[in-house]
């Protein structure tokens, strides 16, 4: 049994949402914070959308997902999380908003047990436990998109994180959530990151280059390695803004050539072609869905 009774939040775009309706899914309230009252009604339907399709298409009953439903809380006031087990920061991919969260966090949060947890995909999570007073009970947890679906959760303990908190994350996310760990050390990327993104950035490469067309290459890539999606369509469903910070993170750690994000793709950020959230990024999306929520203090 996990000890983690009560979970907090901070964020509620695609991944917060994502992590919170999991862990409702699995009996735990859930508090989730996000910037103003008008974020948190976003993020609050974003959630119950996705209970929604859950129920639509059989996989959650009808009493489950009420169930589901009644156990989470989203709010626009981070001092709500201030006495619970464990808060996972799931903000944007940028290091001065995370550092922020976690600087307020460890002011705010007085549980001498509480578990101070980061989404991070590619940030090390030592640079983030340093803005607290308990670097020890901060630690890595990393989920994919779309979490209700993917099973796979990165642990990252930080040369800092002490073992019991690594043992309590771990049991949390094996025996709460149902959920596989890899174990990774803490550096840019961590596992799954620092082999896909290389990938993801070299796919870009062929298109800036004219090698081949955005179909041939994602059409190559699900038909002759069998993936589900193509690279090209994977950025796009990560967000390319996203995509692009990742490799920033990862090419700042290591300076290697393969980490460096293609002009291409910086170009497409600054000119608002995201991805699927933006409905346009390498391919065109039929409508845009709702923008990703925002975060206290900081707009993403």
């Amino acid at each position: 049994m996990s000890d983690i009774e009560r979970v907090g939040v901070v964020g509620c775009g695609l991944m917060g949402a994502g992590i919170a309706e999991v862990c409702a899914r699995a009996d735990l309230p859930v508090t989730v914070v996000e910037r103003d009252a008008e974020a948190a009604r976003a993020g609050l339907r974003r959630i119950t959308r996705s209970l929604d399709r859950a129920a639509a298409h059989g996989k959650l009953s009808a009493e489950r997902r009420e169930a589901a439903s009644a156990l989470i809380t989203v709010v626009d006031q981070m001092e709500a999380l201030h006495d619970h087990d464990l808060v996972i920061e799931a903000v944007a991919e940028d290091e001065g908003l995370k550092l922020d969260v976690f600087t307020r966090l460890d002011a705010l949060v007085t549980g001498e047990r509480t578990l101070l947890a980061t989404n991070t995909s590619s940030i090390p999570v030592i640079r983030l436990a340093a803005a607290t007073g308990r670097p020890d009970r901060v630690v890595g947890v990393h989920f994919f998109n779309p979490v209700p679906v993917l099973r796979l959760v990165e642990l990252v303990p930080s040369l800092l994180t002490s073992p019991t908190t690594a043992a309590r994350a771990e049991n949390f996310v094996t025996t709460a959530l149902g959920k596989e760990v890899v174990r990774t050390r803490d550096k840019a990327g961590f596992v799954v990151n620092a082999l896909l993104v290389p990938y993801l950035l070299a796919a870009i490469r062929m298109v800036e280059s004219g090698s081949s067309t955005v179909e041939d290459i994602d059409r190559g890539m699900v038909l002759g390695c069998a993936h589900p999606l193509g690279p090209l369509a994977l950025a796009d469903l990560i967000g390319l803004d996203t995509t692009r910070a990742i490799a920033e993170s990862l090419y700042a750690e290591f300076r290697e050539p393969q980490y460096s994000p293609p002009p291409l793709l910086s170009r497409m950020v600054e000119a608002g072609l995201l991805g699927r959230k933006s409905g346009q990024g390498f391919h065109a999306y039929d409508s845009r869905p709702e923008r990703e929520g925002v975060t206290p203090g900081r707009r993403r």
